[in-house]
């Protein structure tokens, strides 16, 4: 079977994104923000500067920035309880987080944010699959819209970004490599694979895990490709919103 030609339960061919909306400066009183939609998958993304930075780079010279990720109870198709109310975070939003922290910080050179820390927040209020590669995405949309403003009310002298970075999902259906699963397909994956990557770099963090069997090389190849043309569309997505930006 070619795989440009399979449907998808979403009607969607093998090698179909699902469509990327991008709504900058949704939250009023956020200091950087927007709203991304991944299909039916909604994410706010936050950006905010923290003049505090952990206790062990002080004197260091060097910034930091750090995530923090969350699902609102109605976001999915059974209300789950909000986190803070059991006291503790589950250990699928550490990981979480932690990769999106990872991932944008790959994206600056922290002498340059000189001992500022920057807090990206993502909070998903619809979640239909890609929460974790959306709240990348956008977050670096939320982070750029940030950095454009520390610069032109001269906190910072220089920007501190040197690399774009977007990130989709990826995965094996019915022995077909697919690009940008949603819900029903990641429920029902083969395999379920995140890419993240740069602009400049390419790749800077891989998630592949076969749910069912294994899967080889060539099947592991083809979804870097499939995930490598989804960047191009993303940066573009991104540059639009960025470039349009005083």
């Amino acid at each position: 079977m070619n795989n440009k030609l399979m449907r998808r339960p979403s009607g969607r061919d093998a090698n179909q994104p699902r469509k990327v909306e991008v709504i900058k400066h949704y939250i009023k009183n956020a200091d950087a923000s927007c709203l991304i939609n991944v299909g039916e998958t909604s994410v706010i993304c936050t950006a905010s500067l923290d003049k505090r930075i952990p206790m062990w780079l002080k004197g260091s010279g060097k910034g930091w920035l750090t995530a923090e990720y969350g699902m609102l109870p109605a976001s999915t198709n059974t209300r789950n309880d909000r986190e803070s109310s059991k006291g503790k975070q589950s250990g699928r939003t550490q990981e979480i987080q932690r990769l999106i922290g990872r991932s944008l910080r790959a994206a600056l050179d922290l002498k340059k944010l000189k001992e500022l820390q920057i807090k990206i927040d993502c909070d998903v209020i619809n979640a239909d699959g890609g929460t974790r590669t959306a709240s990348i995405t956008g977050g670096w949309i939320a982070l750029s819209l940030l950095i454009k403003s520390l610069l032109r009310n001269k906190i910072l002298k220089e920007n501190p970004i040197v690399d774009q970075i977007s990130a989709t999902s990826c995965g094996i259906y019915k022995g077909i490599e697919i690009i940008d699963l949603d819900y029903s397909e990641d429920s029902d994956a083969d395999t379920d694979a995140n890419f993240v990557i740069s602009k400049s770099k390419n790749l800077i963090e891989v998630q592949a895990t076969a749910e069912k069997g294994n899967f080889n090389k060539e099947q592991l190849n083809k979804m870097i490709d499939l995930a490598s043309n989804e960047s191009r569309n993303l940066f573009n997505i991104q540059d639009s919103i960025i470039t349009n930006e005083k």
